[in-house]
């Protein structure tokens, strides 16, 4: 199969858009972080130990979904530099690994988006039983 140096370049848009996404779930996640050690230095909550873990986690795999939508881009424009070289097997299998690298990328965006919703799932949870509580 041959391609032509302008195919690596079509993933340069995606990956840009979700970089851009993993950056805005960083910085949510950051957000959330401060919000939560200002509300453990005034209340000693032990339900937030639970978020707290759950930040943790979510913390640790945007930096992985980051490092590996960072390493697909850097594959990719080897690709093309290899296609522009006229290498083409070595750009056909670079960019190969820069599909595999975005495909790890997007499999722990996903798994980040689980935990997102468990941990949501939790609060709704609380905010139900205190509803309960009030009703009683």
């Amino acid at each position: 199969m041959e391609i032509e140096i302008s195919t690596p370049a079509l993933l340069f848009p995606a990956v840009s858009l979700l970089l851009l996404a993993y950056t805005n779930r960083f910085l949510t996640t950051g957000q959330l972080i401060r919000l939560l050690s200002t509300q453990a230095k005034q209340t000693h909550n032990k339900e937030l130990t639970k978020q707290i873990d759950n930040l943790k986690q979510r913390l640790e795999l945007t930096k992985w979904m980051q490092f590996f939508g960072v390493m697909s881009m850097l594959l990719c424009t080897i690709s093309m530099f290899g296609l522009f070289l006229e290498f083409f097997e070595i750009g056909k299998k670079v960019f190969g690994l820069s599909l595999i690298t975005m495909c790890v990328s997007l499999m722990i965006s996903l798994w980040e988006v689980y935990i997102s919703s468990n941990a949501l799932n939790m609060e709704l949870k609380d905010l139900h039983e205190k509803c309960n509580d009030v009703k009683a």
